[in-house]
């Protein structure tokens, strides 16, 4: 061996002997860096919170329309699950949760917390809960630490993720229900009403307060429940309890559904009250829509007509034109008019009969629908006896139903029904715009001997088990009880010999009148057309008012008043009968007092 070789054997065992003091050096001050920097080991307590939910909505013959339920989601840090139990994982965590495999495993290639899944029930969610503790007990999880020297161990955790509100029927009871909108809210998705009594009972809904616990923890994460736990109580939202039966509701709608396959209209509206307390015991229409799923193909669908359409009513205007007459004293039913044959001119405006008479009595010009009658006799008002007595009957101003985005229609100026023209055509329903509910509060004043009672969908609001009533306006007497009597007894002679025979069903008192208006459309009428009949049906016992509107019925032989929306208050009466509501008198009695006062 020479002299060049030992140098450099030499100089190669001094660089290993420096490496390895290097390295021994770096390990000293990283063992010194890890003994005096601070550790954060898992925290030994945890935080658990547990959502609120919105109150629920039931029929009043006991049926829940409306309940939320919570969502829960799971929720794993790819880090924690040992690389040779992951497939240990994969087959109980789909065991447990029902989910498919693959998507499982697609959702685990993805690094740090993972979202399994956002829509959990209860049910589910309670076995995954289970299932933690056997993750644990085969050491599935295990620590990891960062690049900044923390530790964690997370595991499987499920978690709330949410609300859901589950409408029980479907399309029944829409849109009087409502629907809910979805918000976001610390990571949680709440629900608020927007329409219908959802909408319209949103601060008595929702929630209250949602629970919290704050304690030490299990090897599953969980707060254990001890002296020293921090804990406030959840609060869900107050229930409702609606004056609407979904037994007779649902009967209803399935009438009007049936009918509208011979009318073709655009919509049906049906609405039944009861005269003495103005709880609606019935708003249907054909238009519903199933609050599960709202697609953009049912967004007309969302609004209530029933309070959100305002239309001209035509002829069914007419008794309550009376009803002002009478409060002023101006009507003697025994009066006669000429009736010109069926035509009329006032002014360059020619009014004109289906029924062409040369004369009538103030009677008979109700019970066959005059409109010719009708614009001389308003003549007689005053235009500020007129303009107030449309106000006081409920017309241009809220009817005070529990519902949202009601419209209030329009009446003429007090200046504008000084006009002879405006007086003749507001009296047969034109020139003025109604909401059904403002038409049905109206006649329910009729039915009810004169007073007026808000219209009333919620019975009562439910705290804590007990039912508390829903307050309502006390009713007042908007004409006197004997001018009803009289209005009341024109209804029924309308139905008895007049243009609602169609109407009548043996044993039963009713009354009403038919309405069939032009539509207008930019400024004229076209050749479409909306039909209605509202009145009164009543037994010994109850009475109730009851209203028709179909909205632009298609069948050119069946657009009058008469045709379409008599027919369907018919079987809605026979209904009544049917389910209990109404009693038949005996024909003898009914003949003796066909007037309904009590």
């Amino acid at each position: 061996m020479n002299l060049t070789s030992s140098k450099t054997r030499t100089g190669k065992i001094v660089v290993l002997y420096g490496v390895l003091l290097l390295g021994f050096l770096l390990f000293l001050v990283s063992l010194y860096h890890t003994i005096l920097s601070e550790r954060k080991p898992p925290s030994l307590r945890a935080t658990h919170l547990e959502s609120a939910v919105r109150g629920s909505i039931y029929s009043s013959d006991g049926f829940m329309l409306a309940s939320s339920k919570k969502l829960y989601k799971a929720v794993v840090n790819t880090y924690n699950i040992d690389p040779r139990k992951f497939d240990l994982f994969v087959a109980l965590f789909c065991i447990y949760s029902g989910m498919n495999e693959s998507d499982v495993r697609k959702k685990l290639t993805q690094k740090g917390n993972v979202v399994l899944s956002y829509s959990i029930d209860a049910k589910t969610a309670a076995n995954l809960k289970q299932l933690v503790y056997t993750l644990n007990l085969y050491d599935v999880f295990r620590e990891y630490e960062d690049s900044k020297g923390r530790v964690f161990k997370y595991g499987l955790s499920i978690l709330e993720s949410g609300e859901q509100r589950d409408y029980l029927y479907a399309n029944s009871m829409e849109p009087l229900v409502g629907y809910v909108q979805k918000t976001e809210e610390d990571k949680i998705t709440r629900v608020s009403g927007i329409k219908g009594i959802e909408g319209f009972y949103n601060g008595y809904l929702e929630s209250i307060q949602h629970g919290k616990i704050h304690a030490e923890r299990d090897i599953g994460f969980n707060p254990i429940l001890s002296k020293d736990a921090l804990y406030a109580e959840r609060n869900d939202g107050y229930s409702l309890t609606l004056n609407i039966a979904l037994k007779l509701q649902t009967k209803i709608e399935r009438l009007l559904d049936s009918e509208n396959q011979r009318i073709g209209a655009k919509e049906i509206i049906a609405g039944i009250m009861e005269a003495q307390s103005g709880r609606i015991i019935t708003l249907a229409s054909t238009k519903r829509f199933n609050p599960n799923k709202i697609t953009k193909d049912v967004y007309p669908n969302l609004n209530n007509s029933a309070v959100e359409h305002a239309f001209e009513p035509g002829s069914i205007i007419k008794p309550l034109i009376y009803a002002i007459l009478l409060e002023n004293n101006l009507l003697d039913l025994q009066e006669k008019f000429p009736l010109y044959g069926g035509r009329y001119k006032i002014g360059n405006f020619v009014i004109t009969d289906t029924h062409r008479m040369k004369e009538a009595n103030l009677e008979e010009i109700m019970i066959y629908s005059s409109n010719i009658g009708m614009a001389q006799v308003a003549q007689k008002l005053s235009s500020t006896q007129y303009y107030d007595g449309l106000i006081r009957l409920g017309f241009a101003r809220s009817s005070g139903i529990d519902l949202p985005f009601e419209q209030h229609g329009k009446i003429p100026t007090r200046s504008m029904l000084g006009n002879e023209v405006y007086k003749a055509t507001v009296s047969y329903g034109y020139g003025l715009q109604s909401t059904f509910i403002q038409m049905l509060k109206a006649y329910n004043i009729i039915t009810n001997n004169g007073a007026t009672n808000d219209p009333m969908i919620v019975e009562g609001v439910v705290v804590n088990h007990l039912k508390y009533p829903v307050s309502h306006q006390q009713p007042q007497q908007i004409i006197q009880k004997a001018s009803a009597v009289i209005l009341q007894d024109l209804l029924i002679k309308t139905v008895q010999s007049g243009t609602a025979k169609g109407a009548a069903v043996p044993g039963i008192i009713v009354g009403g009148k038919t309405g069939t208006a032009h539509i207008a459309e930019s400024g004229k009428y076209v050749n479409r057309y909306n039909s209605s009949f509202f009145g009164f049906a009543a037994d010994a016992m109850s009475r109730y008012t009851i209203g028709i509107v179909v909205l632009e019925p298609n069948t050119e032989e069946s657009y009058f008043g008469a045709r379409t929306a008599v027919p369907v208050y018919k079987k809605i009466i026979e209904l009544l009968l049917a389910e209990k509501y109404l009693t038949q008198l005996p024909s003898p009695v009914l003949k003796e007092n066909n007037e309904i006062s009590k």
